[in-house]
């Protein structure tokens, strides 16, 4: 079903994500483009094994290329909440130095508790 999809991503998701107002505040212009948008397969094949996996999230991609906003919200509710099943999680504790590995989605459950996390992001293929 989501053969050929291709997801769109926004990084105007303020709702979500404070991460690009607090780095305006921090290093950043005001008059910096207000939005970048970028488009991916919504399943991406892994370059080693070949195995497939989901390349949307919740933080950023607000709908299929082609397709509204409203006709992508089911489909993509749908696949937001399937990524976070339990069956598919790992939870780790909030260890000094605990690595998470790639492919990984964080959830936010830990509300009422200070957790700072780094994101890295590395150079690789084009998504597939």
């Amino acid at each position: 079903m989501l053969a050929g999809l291709t997801g769109v991503s926004s990084s105007a998701r303020a709702d979500v994500t404070k991460s690009r107002e607090d780095r305006i505040k921090s290093d950043g212009r005001e008059e910096a483009q207000q939005e970048y948008l970028t488009e991916h397969p919504a399943v991406r094949t892994h370059p080693e094994t070949g195995r497939k996996s989901l390349f949307v999230n919740y933080v950023h991609t607000i709908r299929f290329k082609d397709m509204s906003e409203e006709e992508s919200a089911p489909l993509l509710n749908y696949l937001f909440q399937h990524q976070i099943r339990p069956a598919f999680t790992c939870r780790l504790p909030g260890l000094l130095g605990t690595t998470a590995a790639p492919c990984t989605i964080q959830v936010n459950d830990y509300h009422g508790y200070r957790r700072v996390m780094h994101r890295i992001t590395l150079a690789g293929d084009k998504p597939r």
